[in-house]
């Protein structure tokens, strides 16, 4: 018996099966060898494999995912649903590759931008202002986290700690983000939530009782002045907020400002109920007039 014979009316040789699925047979092997798909039977004196006819679906739709560049965890949960919810499944993976090339594309843009020494143009688009802020009682919590799950992280903490606040006399003022260093894909931060408490005494009790299992602590802001320019949801995203912070950044230069602590992202408005157009978040820098160098 040859590997191109049909070995009976269950089961094709992976030749024959090969032809059917319209995929050759290395790639069998290799769907074999990664727990994609495996034969219905193998061989034990020649190794041969032999698949049933009602593979060749799964086969083909193996195929098709990889070209979708989809991880092979993903492809598994794929193709072991059924119906809609192997459909939801591929929705859902398409709907991210989506998102993430979107922000890609823009991150593009961007450097070309600067690139191409249109940094300048770019930076007129946001109109930066100051404001003097006073010292204010927040209760944190901060994390190491890269830039792929900031967005989740910052919205599941505001979301503890404004509960918290609420507890403690409530919120005195709108939640913001301090980055003590950069967050990215490289580099992890640590980013910190805050949000204003009106009672410094009962926030502190609150994170004594409750404040464990996020590493949650009260502490003082001190009073600053800010740089900040205001941008809506849409520009919130990464990289989109990079020329955000960059243009706050530039306009400090050419006012002879310097950074006086860490940058922040401000979120004043209701995030849920705003849409992309709206503004929701100041980029700000804490900033002091710029120290004269030390003569030599």
């Amino acid at each position: 018996m040859t590997e191109d014979d049909i070995v009976d009316e269950e089961l094709l040789t992976i030749g024959a099966f090969a032809a059917r699925a319209r995929l050759s047979a290395k790639a069998l092997r290799l769907y074999d060898r990664l727990g994609l798909l495996e034969p219905a039977r193998v061989d034990e004196a020649s190794g041969y494999r032999y698949y049933r006819a009602d593979q060749v679906e799964r086969a083909r739709t193996v195929a098709l995912l990889r070209q979708l560049d989809m991880p092979l965890a993903r492809i598994t949960e794929v193709v072991g649903a059924e119906g809609a919810e192997a459909a939801d499944r591929l929705g859902a993976y398409w709907a991210a590759v989506e998102t993430r090339m979107a922000g890609q594309r823009t991150l593009a843009e961007y450097l070309r931008g600067r690139l191409s020494g249109r940094s300048s143009e770019m930076y007129e688009k946001f109109v930066v202002e100051t404001v003097d802020v006073p010292a204010r009682v927040v209760i944190t919590e901060s994390r190491h986290t890269l830039a792929d799950e900031l967005p989740t992280w910052i919205g599941a903490s505001l979301g503890r700690l404004e509960k918290a606040a609420r507890e403690c006399g409530g919120v005195a003022g709108a939640p913001f983000v301090v980055y003590h260093s950069e967050v990215s894909m490289e580099s992890d931060g640590p980013a910190e939530s805050c949000v204003p408490v009106t009672d410094e005494a009962a926030a502190r009790a609150w994170v004594e009782r409750h404040g464990g299992p996020w590493a949650t602590r009260v502490r003082v802001e001190p009073a600053a002045r800010l740089a900040y320019t205001r941008i809506s949801k849409a520009q919130v995203a990464h990289p989109q907020i990079l020329a955000a912070f960059e243009a706050v950044e530039h306009w400090m230069t050419q006012e002879g400002l310097e950074m006086a602590g860490p940058c922040r992202e401000v979120y004043f408005a209701d995030w849920e109920a705003a849409g992309a157009g709206d503004p929701v978040c100041d980029v700000a820098f804490p900033v002091r007039p710029r120290r004269a160098a030390d003569g030599g």
